[in-house]
């Protein structure tokens, strides 16, 4: 069956902390580990990606949570927080994308697409006019996607792995058509 036929989209609850948490950690560390410092890695994820954290993060009223699921299992998630941007943002009623992460094997299946549709409703609910989002100069493929889907270049920002300073670029997508 093709994963987009077995793809269900749903907000989390405070009970899909646990393994959300442990998706976010191992996605985060795949996708970053082999360019940061061990230490700096470690420090993030306890910051980022703990139980406790992503519990707060669930039950926050200003955050939703949207996890992937396929036959189950999670495959992807996308987190959404109304939190003012960064100068470089300046259009009407932005909303932040602030973590999209698919699984390896979801990638170029379609999820991406499924999840970014659903992190775009959410910002309108968030009554968003724009979605904004910051992701790291280097990571080209995730930047391509962006751009794919209609996000714009808007500048950048600082973002932490750690105490290691790294430069995000900040993208920019409308929510309704012009």
């Amino acid at each position: 069956m093709p994963i987009l036929d077995s793809l269900e989209i749903r907000v989390a609850v405070a009970a899909d902390a646990s393994a959300l948490a442990e998706f976010a950690a191992r996605t985060f560390a795949e996708t970053f580990g082999a360019d940061n410092r061990p230490e700096d890695l470690r420090a993030h994820l306890a910051a980022s990606f703990s139980l406790a954290q992503q519990t707060r993060e669930i039950l926050d009223p200003a955050v939703v949570t949207m996890l992937g699921f396929q036959n189950h299992t999670l495959v992807a998630f996308a987190q959404v927080r109304r939190k003012p941007p960064p100068a470089c943002v300046d259009v009407e009623h932005p909303i932040e994308l602030q973590r999209f992460y698919v699984d390896r094997p979801g990638h170029g299946t379609g999820v991406a697409q499924r999840l970014m549709q659903a992190a775009r409703q959410a910002a309108r609910d968030f009554d968003g006019r724009h979605l904004w989002l910051g992701v790291w100069e280097r990571n080209s493929r995730a930047i391509a996607f962006y751009k794919k889907v209609g996000f714009t270049d808007q500048g950048s920002t600082d973002f932490f792995v750690g105490p290691d300073r790294q430069t995000d670029r900040v993208l920019v997508a409308p929510l309704f058509p012009a």
